[in-house]
């Protein structure tokens, strides 16, 4: 039996409107500074990227889907705030976690994004409620979803590399 703080149904009533509610907008304030942190696996990130309309920087609690040793982030709630900020910003983000990294963030094609959106759904509990794919279920079910839930690769600056 697995522990879950908020049913399914709850998680998705909180982003019913595509935008978190108060509930959601003060645990993703929380989950901001923990994954900034670094208290957590490598998977979790805050994304920091300039707002489109306003320009003040945003922070966004992400976890990531690692796949052939790349990591991607994936909306979970499709067109949002984070992936109209990250389209104005060209991609040019930095991720927290310990450290800020400044990186690159670049769109994947839709024929591209079924097996990054399995591994997500199956690695971050708090986006399986917006997918209706199963855990498990074939790649190609999230295929035939994959063009309503942007992905972007990570890539990280070169000067921000070690060595």
């Amino acid at each position: 039996m697995s522990w879950k703080l908020f049913s399914d149904e709850r998680v998705r009533r909180m982003y019913a409107s595509g935008r978190g509610d108060a509930a959601a907008r003060r645990m993703a304030r929380f989950w901001a500074g923990v994954h900034s942190m670094g208290l957590l696996p490598t998977r979790w990130v805050t994304l920091e990227v300039p707002g489109h309309r306003s320009g003040e920087l945003r922070r966004f609690p992400l976890g990531m889907a690692d796949v052939e040793g790349r990591w991607y982030l994936v909306s979970m709630l499709g067109e949002c705030a984070w992936v109209r900020n990250v389209r104005a910003a060209d991609g040019r983000v930095v991720l927290r976690r310990r450290r800020a990294r400044a990186c690159t963030l670049q769109e994947v094609p839709v024929e591209k994004r079924g097996p990054i959106l399995r591994r997500y759904v199956d690695k971050v509990p708090g986006g399986r409620p917006h997918i209706p794919v199963e855990k498990g279920a074939p790649v190609e079910e999230f295929q035939a979803v994959a063009a309503d839930y942007p992905v972007f690769v990570v890539i990280e600056d070169a000067e921000d590399m070690p060595g």
